[in-house]
């Protein structure tokens, strides 16, 4: 909704004062010219970047449209996934071989959603519960393995937007380009014997190309390369979490203490207090007895 807001503001703003002020709509309305300059910049990005670079910007892009936010719920599940996994671990990170090599088909996976859904997270998880699995490694250890890797996450999670900005730079120069070649049509209308009305239409049509590039740049390729910063920064906010989770619990903390070193790196505007937190636990382990007592109370009947 918000994102919808900003649109229209724009819109309204731009093309709403150009009509007080006496402009026609088709004056402005020049395909041809919104064809070389989007052409133009579509084309430099497909040159500029690898094939999983914009891939990553086409998936940026789309979590961005559906506005797919790590809310109060997604945090939610995360901490207690984390939670269930240490549970487990604390009587032997071989109990989590099972979880961690099929973790779509792992019962305590599928109980947070949320979490499968997003690859990277879901990789990052189960590749470092491998790795701490794999051998004895410390907790300094461990932070200099993941500060590394979330570097290079942080890096290529980055460099779409960092592509798109680029191009919406260059997009005022694009409009220039196409400025330029209008006037070059109009300057051979010229030599053809156009009429005044006629030479000053095509004037205004090429300098219309001037004005999509500019407004490409500022009024949707800048605020878009910023929104997918600030994905890439709650992204980088959720790794940065499991880390600590991670180095907190190799340190030899219980797993109640290195949950809450973890929800204490979750951006403000979802980050649960620790009543809360503990709430959720109480919860879980409440519903993890009462399965249990089923589940006895069954045998015993059986």
């Amino acid at each position: 909704m918000q994102q919808i807001i900003g649109i229209l503001i724009i819109l309204g703003s731009v093309f709403g004062g150009y009509t007080l002020m006496g402009g026609a709509f088709h004056a402005i309305w020049q395909p041809i010219e919104l064809l070389v300059i989007a052409g133009a910049g579509t084309g430099a990005l497909v040159l500029g970047n690898p094939g999983h670079v914009l891939h990553e910007l086409a998936h940026q892009l789309k979590k961005i449209i559906i506005r797919k936010k790590y809310d109060s719920e997604f945090q939610r599940q995360l901490l207690l996934l984390m939670y269930e996994l240490l549970q487990l671990a604390a009587g032997g990170l071989k109990a989590l071989d099972a979880h961690v090599e099929a973790p779509k088909d792992s019962p305590i996976f599928q109980r947070y959603p949320l979490v499968l859904e997003e690859p990277k997270l879901l990789a990052f998880i189960v590749d470092n519960f491998r790795l701490m699995a794999m051998g004895k490694i410390n907790a300094h250890e461990l932070e200099g393995v993941l500060d590394q890797e979330l570097e290079l996450i942080h890096e290529e999670l980055t460099q779409p937007a960092k592509s798109l900005n680029k191009i919406g730079e260059a997009m005022p120069g694009f409009g220039i380009l196409a400025a330029v070649l209008g006037i070059v049509i109009t300057m051979g209308s010229v030599g053809e014997g156009a009429t005044s009305g006629e030479i000053a239409e095509h004037v205004g049509a090429a300098m219309v190309g001037t004005f999509i590039g500019i407004f490409l740049c500022y009024g949707l390729l800048d605020p878009l390369s910023n929104m997918m910063k600030q994905l890439v920064g709650e992204e980088a906010s959720t790794l940065e979490s499991v880390k600590v989770v991670l180095v907190t619990h190799v340190a030899g903390k219980p797993a109640l203490l290195a949950i809450d070193a973890g929800r204490r790196l979750v951006q403000l505007n979802t980050k649960p207090s620790f009543a809360q937190l503990e709430s959720w636990i109480n919860a879980m382990e409440g519903r993890d007895s009462g399965d249990d007592r089923r589940g006895g109370g069954r045998a015993k009947a059986a």
